[in-house]
């Protein structure tokens, strides 16, 4: 089939990739043009492992091009998506859709023929609603049928959740586009993904509670991780416990700093700001919400307790800056705030991060940058782990504390047993587990 990819971000460029890996015919639009020269030149403004690959891959068979100009792909269309960003509006939460809106009116005015317009942005509920609404309005001749198919993609395993989902969202109002869009995956039918169609809004609401639910899950085991604290048990055997419950589930019952990325902040608000206005509040998404917002700071709070109550002048290394690893994504990381806490209470920081001190550079001012993990560390009063990447996984503490002004570490991910570091002659504190525990 030939695709139209209407923005070239992450979701974007990820979807519109796997689509012509595929086999399908697939142009990536995209409005900033020095975006689309790099992608031209095969250079990925995005870190996600194996896309590169992959789109030189596609671009070398002819199935994938990137251009500016939207009138002639989506003219060409069958389907043309929608994937430009919903950040958070400034001033109330809710999700802006100035970039969806205007993509619609581009796509009606040059849309030629029976054509599926498929939002793939994360939206509230009824924004389908409203795109069919422009669509209709700027070009009443177009004969579209306009879905909703939210995206379920993991930063650091897009390619793998794009091509085994665990299953496939379509909302639609018209039936007409239910042959296409199971056409748009019919190369999926090998792996057995589920196709759930729905309506439109179903759809779109899928999306969001989906996000909302796992943010909940985060932030109800890190409660759980501040009450193993004060009553000496253990935070990960507790998470153990309960996941091995059919009902709950192990994913996403990791104790951390909180949660971060382009998704789940901005959801969980929107999703929050969208039940108000349908006076039908949320309250445990705006108490999530409340609580992860604090968490980030706490954990500041933590670092500074396990230093003595006193880092003025302090010298501070902080391993992993991104909201999660194997992605440069610094949107609401918690080490943003973390570092900030710091920095409030006199101490300098160096951070030290493989994929995301780029994008570091344009959101955390006033700290140095380090070439790895034990030049980070140098002269430092302290490790702090806020990112669980696969390289600090291995830490050789002999190295560690032969730089390090005192061999302090605060691991905030648990990736480490309290006995392994301690051995070396490090304080070590960890999230929710006794400080004396040498089961894990």
């Amino acid at each position: 089939m030939r695709i139209t990819m209407i923005g070239s971000g992450y979701v974007g460029l990820v979807s519109g990739v796997c689509f012509a890996d595929f086999g399908h015919d697939v142009i990536c639009v995209d409005k900033d043009t020095s975006k689309i020269e790099a992608l031209r030149r095969g250079e990925i403004p995005i870190f996600e492992p194996g896309l590169e690959q992959l789109v030189a891959d596609n671009v070398r068979a002819g199935r994938l091009s990137f251009t500016t100009e939207v009138e002639a792909s989506v003219a060409a269309s069958d389907v043309v998506f929608i994937a430009v960003g919903t950040p958070s509006r400034r001033g109330d939460g809710h999700a802006d859709l100035s970039y969806v809106y205007a993509a619609a009116r581009e796509i009606a005015e040059h849309v030629k023929g029976f054509t599926v317009i498929v939002t793939k942005s994360t939206v509230p509920v009824g924004t389908g609603d409203e795109v069919e609404r422009i669509v209709r309005e700027t070009n009443p001749q177009a004969d579209v049928a306009v879905v909703s198919n939210p995206e379920f993609l993991r930063e650091g395993a897009a390619i793998e959740d794009f091509k085994r989902p665990d299953r496939i969202v379509i909302g639609l109002n018209d039936e007409r586009a239910r042959g296409v869009m199971t056409e748009v995956y019919r190369p999926l039918y090998l792996n057995q993904a589920p196709l759930l169609f729905t309506s439109r809004r179903t759809s779109e609401l899928i999306k969001y509670a989906a996000n909302a639910f796992l943010a909940m899950k985060i932030t109800f085991i890190n409660e759980m991780a501040d009450l193993c604290e004060k009553v000496g048990a253990n935070v990960q055997e507790v998470s153990r416990g309960i996941g091995l419950d059919g009902r709950i589930g192990s994913k996403f019952l990791h104790a951390g700093p909180g949660y971060g990325g382009s998704c789940f902040p901005k959801d969980t608000l929107a999703l929050a700001k969208t039940a108000q206005d349908y006076d039908s509040p949320v309250r445990l998404i705006e108490t999530t919400v409340s609580i992860n917002d604090n968490r980030k700071r706490a954990m500041g709070r933590k670092v500074i307790a396990a230093m003595g109550g006193d880092i003025r002048g302090k010298s501070i290394a902080v391993l992993g800056l991104t909201f999660k690893p194997n992605t440069d994504d610094m949107r609401d990381s918690p080490a943003i705030s973390i570092i900030q806490t710091l920095q409030d209470a006199g101490a300098t920081v160096t951070g030290y991060d493989p994929e995301g001190m780029e994008n570091a550079r344009l959101v955390i001012d006033n700290i140095a940058y380090a070439e790895d993990a034990y030049g980070a560390a140098r002269d430092a009063d302290a490790l702090v782990i806020v990112t669980e990447w696969n390289q600090f996984r291995a830490l050789d503490f002999a190295r560690l504390k032969s730089v390090m002004k005192a061999p302090v570490l605060v691991d905030l991910r648990n990736i480490y047993r309290h006995d392994e570091v301690t051995k070396h002659g490090f304080a070590y504190t960890s999230v929710g587990r006794p400080s004396s525990d040498a089961t894990l």
